[in-house]
């Protein structure tokens, strides 16, 4: 009887404190190679071989933050044949590009890091258009989630960091966008 006793006061506080799964709509960035499709323009007309496409996925975790990590998940495309055999279409994954996520106050701060950066050879890409379609998956991810909250408002700051004398020119992708109810100090900005 005292064992079931001790047993059930340390089963109570482990079911209170499970873990949320939740099903959302995941952005990701993703190498279209290897196929005929072509995805975005990234606003200057010139379609490129990649493309921001959108999954069922279940988070679990730190909400938004691991959200926001599960951009980088590898992503292995289905398909109906033989013909297309990709292990991973993830543009972070497959250019080797960290993405960390953490919460301070009422700020998300995201940031992209390209210290060990590398293009594929099959990419016909840039580095500028992996950082981009990137922050456009992080930011399509989290304005889902976040489309209905109306009564709280939540920073995000995303930035790039690890950069170096070729690539510097990419930290001015970073940005800066509310969700939820706006605030004071309105949209936009510079990250």
């Amino acid at each position: 009887m005292v064992l079931r006793v001790l047993a059930a006061a340390f089963l109570l506080p482990a079911l209170g404190s499970a873990v949320t799964v939740e099903v959302v709509n995941l952005y990701q960035p993703l190498s279209l190679h290897d196929t005929d499709g072509i995805g975005e323009d990234l606003g200057v007309n010139d379609p490129i071989q990649a493309a921001v496409m959108s999954r069922p996925y279940a988070v679990g975790g730190a909400m938004p933050e691991d959200l926001v990590k599960a951009v980088g998940a590898p992503h292995r495309i289905a398909n109906n044949g033989q013909a297309y055999d990709v292990k991973d279409a993830n543009l972070l994954n497959l250019c080797k590009v960290a993405l960390s996520a953490e919460l301070k106050n009422t700020r998300l701060l995201v940031r992209l890091d390209v210290s060990e950066f590398e293009l594929p050879e099959e990419l016909d890409l840039t580095a500028r258009q992996v950082v981009a379609l990137s922050i456009l998956a992080i930011e399509r991810t989290l304005k889902d989630y976040f489309r209905n909250i109306k009564d709280e408002a939540l920073g995000v700051s995303i930035g790039v960091k690890g950069t170096n004398e070729r690539n510097e020119g990419l930290k001015d992708l970073a940005r800066r966008f509310e969700l939820g109810s706006p605030r004071a100090s309105g949209e936009g900005g510079e990250g």
